[in-house]
């Protein structure tokens, strides 16, 4: 793995020339996790996963960009961007990348609010004039088996495995889909985009009091294995 913001530019330069270079760009959001979880959680998840991404294929690793699009959240706390600023950054950074001829990007996404900016982008790069980019977009909940949640069992335990910077004391049940109906969740799923707070009153998605170190170091090392295989598969064609 190579941190692009810790290098210098003769040894990048010297890097790229050497070898097609294949970047990731990893997105969070800073948004209300709970009274238990910081409002960085999304970003300090995301940071990690593609982090160990990285380390574990060799890629070229950009700084996290934090901030996305969680107006959802309102009025918990949140720091949005709009869908169009989040979607026009990410092509400029691709579009920067390549004029550096670096020509293939993993976007790794860690925030649900971020889908609809970059859902497509790899088809609205390929209408650039000259473009020979190749831009793959994936958010990492999607590489594991666990139904994923909102400061519950999954992002507390991820958090737990990752961070210290936890008060799991303050951890409270939320919203519990269990007994729900498919058509249940759905409707309150929409709801949720719409209005986090009206579906779930406190914030939280999910039962966090259950939540464990152990489970969220199987969960990442899930995630990465999985997001992984399909890079591999994103490259070649094949997964090994």
């Amino acid at each position: 793995m190579v941190d692009i913001k810790t290098q210098f530019d003769p040894n990048l330069r010297k890097l790229i020339k050497k070898k097609k270079q294949v970047a990731v760009i990893p997105i969070g959001s800073i948004e209300q996790h709970g009274p238990h979880l910081p409002v960085s959680t999304d970003t300090d998840i995301v940071t990690e996963v593609a982090k160990k991404l990285s380390e574990k294929k060799g890629y070229l690793l950009l700084p996290t960009i934090t901030c996305g699009v969680s107006f959802e959240h309102a009025p918990f706390f949140n720091l949005s961007i709009r869908e169009s600023t989040l979607r026009t950054v990410l092509m400029d950074l691709c579009i920067s990348l390549s004029d550096n001829n670096i020509k293939t990007i993993f976007i790794i996404n860690g925030h649900h609010g971020n889908q609809k900016s970059i859902n497509n982008i790899d088809v609205k790069l390929k209408k650039l004039p000259k473009n020979k980019l190749k831009v793959f977009p994936l958010s990492y909940w999607h590489f594991m088996k666990r139904e994923f949640d909102h400061a519950g069992f999954v992002e507390t335990s991820l958090m737990m495995a990752i961070s210290k910077n936890l008060k799991m004391k303050l951890a409270k049940k939320g919203l519990i889909t269990d007994k729900m109906t498919k058509q249940e969740i759905k409707k309150i799923g929409k709801l949720a985009n719409q209005s986090f707070p009206k579906a779930t009153k406190n914030g939280i998605w999910g039962d966090p009091t259950k939540a464990s170190k152990s489970e969220g170091k199987k969960i990442l090392d899930e995630i990465i294995e999985n997001l992984g295989k399909r890079c591999q598969t994103c490259l070649t064609g094949h997964s090994s």
